[in-house]
């Protein structure tokens, strides 16, 4: 009966919790644009998705969990899987390898994507399932597919959707060749960072499909016309995440940057055209351009899809300033 009573408490915590969230993000106004986002966070419980992550502590991680002998660990996992932040699910020696987003990031992001009932939507990175959750809420588990390359992964999804009610495709293969078997879709969301955009995506989206993604630390949303061509511009908001496994590979961040005034190197706005310019445009060529050009902040970057090319640009996709993209 004690325990019962406890099990109890925790669900009353998590109801009061998860409805504390919904206000966080309520006010943060990340779904503004599309309210309904808001009665599938506070029906999905986060708590199902992670019953266990990592928090950093000196020296690496401990571990939170659901079956903590100690009653008051077990609050501090339930609070902690509730607060509007990111929780590392997945650490392998020492370095991250999945996670479960911020939860108004991921409400931002939804709100982006802007689904329509009946749209066929695929996630690219299942994580714990909790978004693909959200979104089979709102759409019905036979209009969501979610697929990542680590079958672990998508086990552990799998089993927590099924505790929380909901069954959409969840399949393990490489997020960069998409899922042609279940294409078309509508919409494609990714939650892993990319270093291209994988022309399996655009080949498998219906003309006038819409894909946001992560990107160079930021979130590009794109409009596919057909299958080899797509265009669309990047969000103010900064976006980091894990890297996309598989086909596509992230470059390495330029080391050599002291020459630089401080002022630049530490600002966000120039780590992200560095990010998006990475390999393809000198340091310094990129600072006298960011200069000129009065800071830019993301939302003037954009990415186009044209046959054979992909490239990057400032303001204008056939103005001065393009990148060419891998």
């Amino acid at each position: 009966m004690a325990t019962q009573a406890l099990d109890q408490d925790l669900e009353n915590l998590a109801a009061s919790a998860r409805a504390e969230l919904v206000r966080e993000i309520d006010a943060s106004g990340a779904w503004s644009a599309d309210p309904v986002w808001r009665e599938a966070f506070e029906a999905v419980p986060r708590h199902l998705f992670v019953p266990y992550y990592y928090i950093g502590v000196r020296g690496g991680y401990e571990r939170r969990w659901c079956g903590d002998p100690d009653p008051e660990r077990r609050e501090q996992w339930l609070r902690g899987a509730y607060t509007d932040t990111p929780l590392a699910t997945r650490v392998r020696d020492g370095e991250l390898v999945s996670s479960s987003s911020q939860p108004s990031l991921m409400a931002e992001m939804l709100t982006e994507l802007g689904v329509e009932d009946g749209n066929a939507v695929l996630e690219i990175g299942a994580g714990t399932g909790y978004n693909a959750a959200l979104l089979a809420h709102r759409l019905g588990d036979d209009r969501v597919t979610t697929i990542d390359l680590d079958p672990e992964i998508t086990e552990s999804a799998r089993q927590h959707l099924a505790a929380a009610g909901y069954h959409p495709a969840v399949v393990t293969g490489d997020g960069a060749r998409g899922v042609p078997e279940r294409a078309p879709f509508d919409r494609v969301i990714a939650t892993c960072s990319l270093s291209s955009i994988p022309g399996a995506w655009l080949a498998q989206c219906v003309p006038g499909a819409r894909i946001l993604t992560p990107f160079a630390t930021g979130l590009i949303a794109l409009r596919v016309r057909d299958a080899g061509h797509a265009e669309g511009r990047f969000l103010r908001t900064p976006a980091f995440f894990v890297p996309l496994r598989g086909g596509t590979r992230a470059e390495p961040e330029p080391r050599d940057l002291g020459g630089l005034p401080q002022r630049a190197r530490g600002n966000d706005r120039f780590r992200f055209l560095l990010a998006l310019t990475r390999g393809r445009l000198d340091p310094y060529e990129a600072y006298t351009l960011w200069e000129r050009e009065e800071q830019p902040g993301r939302e003037r970057y954009g990415i186009t899809v044209g046959g054979d090319r992909v490239w990057a640009w400032l303001d204008d996709p056939e103005g001065p300033y393009a990148w060419p993209l891998p």
